[in-house]
């Protein structure tokens, strides 16, 4: 049976446990990238935003009478084909990109990324977080020991406050309560730290 290993305040190896199985959950590249798209579809933030004929200020006269001037008929100035018309079938901000992603396939991908950041060994198990309290500089130690100063995403347990308050401005260091993490988090970041308390909470 595979063992996690445990990592203490300076980067050391202080035990060992057995690794749960979802640490041991096969690769499933497919499903980890259809996952990755939908969070990130669902995280989108839509702005960019067109006015139509409609919306556009001003053409609310007819530039002409329709016959006798031997030019073309328009009936606003504000048509798509004029200078500071309307735009057809530019960007709005009421267009949904959101995907609908059921728990199963959450759960099965998020396996799946553990699993690979486990086997790569840049998945670590940290004990004695909670001792250190909300102090940012002892955390920020902690961190850069076990990730040399790289991306990390730090889990911690689902009713922790002391520990996401000490590492809430550390550079290059995301927090997440255990129940808040998923595969497209975890991808963002060279290293997942967890917790040994939240390591149990995910189980």
């Amino acid at each position: 049976m595979s063992q996690v290993k445990i990592y203490n305040r300076d980067g050391n190896v202080s035990g060992e446990i057995a690794a749960p199985d979802f640490l041991l959950a096969p690769w499933n590249a497919s499903l980890v990238h259809q996952v990755f798209k939908a969070i990130a579809a669902n995280k989108r933030v839509n702005v960019a935003h067109t006015k139509n004929r409609g919306e556009v200020s001003g053409g609310g006269i007819k530039p002409w009478k329709q016959k006798g001037t031997g030019r073309a008929r328009h009936g606003s100035s504000r048509s798509p084909i004029w200078r500071h018309g309307g735009v057809t079938f530019g960007p709005r901000n009421t267009t949904d990109y959101s995907q609908k992603v059921n728990k199963k396939m959450l759960k099965n991908s998020l396996d799946s990324v553990l699993a690979m950041k486990f086997s790569s060994g840049n998945l670590k198990v940290v004990g004695g977080l909670e001792s250190e309290g909300a102090k940012t500089k002892n955390i920020a130690r902690i961190i850069n020991n076990l990730t040399q100063n790289k991306t990390a995403l730090l889990v911690v347990p689902n009713n922790d406050k002391n520990i996401s308050r000490g590492a809430a401005n550390i550079n290059k260091v995301k927090v997440l309560k255990a129940k808040d993490l998923n595969a497209f988090e975890a991808l963002n970041h060279l290293y997942v730290l967890i917790d040994q308390q939240a390591l149990a909470e995910i189980k």
